[in-house]
């Protein structure tokens, strides 16, 4: 004990600079934005790698799992696309039909696969981090979805990785509507259970039933219209008693989210501009 206190008063001085310049350190990154967010990236890039290699590790025990659930998917998809391919020949006497409408769809859109490399559950604000980023051509308000449904949007990129805000965030609201009916309100989590989400704002007059699927609307700039959601579980009255509040029930496990697409749509960029002209075009007359 004698020695540890000796240790300490002979070496005090270099205790005193390190306690300061981690102090100094603190206040430089946290009120100065340009170097918080010099600091903010690099550190992201440095967790993005040390989540990916845990990433890996983890998916590679988790390999045969995997598998199994993509070879039932497919063989199950194979068998839904002959059916459709079936019924759509015999409707229009083209076999041609199916083939160049999916072409015409998907056409509008490029898809950027990318893996988990970090993902959040327990927290209000919970995040996921993929491995692609802007040299890969992910940029900010993207969508993000997975082979059973919607994930997120993109909410910051730096040259190697992406963070997503996931359904999971209470503060994430997403417009969507239940397939086939036309009625549409806002998807939003208040955490709990992860499997589990709210839409609000389904009007009064809506005529709809349990199980239903409920898909994005397109009426936000980040998702195309029919991208599945879930489906409806239970129905509430709103606290005001003037519409709906469905609770739906996920399509995507988040627990064992490991592969994601992100939605490079041409337009989106297109629509933002105009959007956000338009708000700002608004503001004044406001303030008039």
């Amino acid at each position: 004990m004698r020695n540890l206190m000796d240790f300490l008063q002979k070496h005090n001085h270099w205790f005193v600079f390190l306690l300061l310049e981690v102090a100094s350190l603190v206040m430089l990154f946290k009120y100065n934005s340009y170097q918080g967010s010099v600091w903010f990236t690099s550190a992201n890039t440095v967790s993005g790698k040390v989540y990916e290699m845990g990433s890996d590790v983890e998916q590679f025990f988790s390999l045969v799992k995997v598998n199994e659930e993509l070879t039932q998917r497919n063989a199950y998809l194979e068998q839904q696309v002959a059916r459709m391919g079936e019924r759509l020949v015999d409707v229009t006497g083209d076999s041609a039909f199916m083939h160049s409408s999916q072409i015409e769809m998907l056409s509008q859109f490029k898809l950027i696969p990318a893996k988990v490399v970090s993902n959040e559950l327990g927290r209000p604000d919970n995040l996921i981090t993929i491995n692609k980023g802007e040299n890969d051509g992910v940029r900010c308000d993207m969508g993000v979805v997975s082979g059973n449904g919607i994930v997120g949007i993109v909410y910051l990129t730096s040259p190697n990785y992406s963070v997503v805000i996931p359904v999971l965030n209470t503060q994430s609201y997403i417009s969507c509507a239940i397939k086939d009916r036309g009625y549409f309100g806002y998807l939003h989590w208040n955490g709990g259970d992860p499997s589990l989400a709210y839409v609000d704002d389904i009007p009064r007059h809506a005529r709809f039933k349990l199980y239903e699927q409920v898909v994005t609307s397109g009426y936000s700039s980040v998702f195309p219209p029919g991208i599945l959601v879930g489906k409806i579980m239970h129905v509430y009255n709103s606290g005001n008693g003037l519409s709906y509040r469905l609770q739906v029930k996920l399509a995507t496990d988040f627990g064992r989210l490991r592969d994601v697409c992100v939605i490079d749509d041409a337009t989106m960029e297109e629509r933002l501009k105009v959007l956000r002209a338009a708000q700002d075009s608004i503001k004044p007359k406001e303030g008039r």
